[in-house]
């Protein structure tokens, strides 16, 4: 059967996308093979961009400092793992089922090729691929397609400073899935700037400076530069799982005083590698033993996605619109 972009965003949104975009897939022209969905499916066509919005509410308890766990789990976890793979899934059937192949993309946090170096900090240490192209002129597995890149290509949104994607509709607050297909639907013009003005708070609210003396990046997208600063990955997995404690409630004083990095006063005036990182992770893991998925997305409380959000709204530029603004007061800090 014939089927038209209209009826694809319809799906969606009614399987429970909140945001749908589709992009040209000849756009990651010039995109490194092992990130490049084209090697995924030769016959695509079109690239569907499926955003699920985090709610504002799953960070209400990180920035009032009395509820953690609801943003690592309801904000990260059961999207990534549980509501967006399905959605994805049943669009993919949707297309199958119309005579189209769908080729979904969920989030992989936990793997990465051996070429390159960092980590994923809500997934971290994430584990580095050895493997070897099937057959000349292919990338070894697994290609690992740029989110952030699919995302601008699809038009869903652009890419901040800070290194990640801003939507108009929800700030830097979705998480995505992308679909490949060989449908030829019509694509949505490529996200071009305007929602992030540089005006660096993001990288100022880090708590452990992640952001300091990093050097700029960009992707090419139709002849345009998408440039942005990523944190230092190592850097920004010390202080997400709570290496600061001065944000950081669940490190009892107790438990501090047995902190081998005690000395460095964790305020992110050190820089943390890989080799600081593990014992790191091992101890601040014990204050916080047995959660399901662990704190790690909580601890920072994504500092630099509320900093951002605030921002946003004191510019009133977000169409999806609440009565009342996120932040009131100022942000909550211990003295240690």
């Amino acid at each position: 059967m014939a089927i038209t972009s209209e009826w694809l965003k319809r799906v969606a949104h009614e399987y429970g996308a909140d945001l749908v975009g589709i992009g040209d897939v000849s756009l990651f022209e010039g995109t490194p093979k092992e990130h490049d969905p084209r090697f995924i499916a030769p016959a695509a066509k079109r690239i569907i961009g499926l955003g699920f919005k985090v709610l504002r509410g799953s960070l209400r308890g990180i920035e009032e400092g009395t509820q953690f766990y609801q943003y690592s789990e309801m904000g990260v976890v059961h999207i990534d793992e549980v509501f967006a793979p399905t959605v994805a899934r049943r669009v993919a059937c949707a297309l199958e089922d119309a005579g189209y192949e769908g080729v979904p993309l969920r989030s992989e946090p936990d793997r990465g090729p051996r070429s390159e170096s960092g980590t994923n900090p809500e997934h971290a240490p994430t584990v580095r691929l050895d493997a070897v192209p099937v057959a000349p002129g292919k990338p070894a597995p697994d290609v690992l397609v740029d989110f952030r890149q699919a995302a601008v290509i699809c038009g869903l949104g652009e890419i901040g400073k800070g290194g990640f994607v801003l939507t108009k509709e929800f700030g830097p607050l979705q998480r995505f899935v992308f679909i490949l297909t060989d449908a030829a639907l019509d694509p949505d013009p490529v996200a071009v700037g305007g929602l992030c003005d540089g005006c660096e708070a993001c990288m100022h609210a880090c708590p452990g400076k992640a952001y300091r003396e990093q050097v700029p990046e960009h992707f090419i997208v139709q002849g345009t530069e998408h440039a942005f600063i990523d944190a230092d990955p190592w850097q920004c997995a010390s202080f997400y799982m709570g290496a600061n404690p001065a944000t950081n409630p669940f490190m009892s004083d107790i438990l501090l005083e047995k902190s081998p990095f005690k000395s460095h006063a964790l305020t992110g005036n050190v820089r943390f590698g890989e080799n600081e990182f593990r014992p790191l992770k091992d101890f601040l893991e014990s204050a916080y033993p047995g959660m399901r998925f662990g704190y790690n997305a909580s601890i920072c409380g994504r500092s630099c996605w509320r900093a951002c959000l605030v921002q946003l709204e004191r510019r009133d530029i977000l169409t999806h619109k609440f009565m009342f603004p996120f932040r009131t007061k100022p942000e909550w800090e211990l003295s240690r």
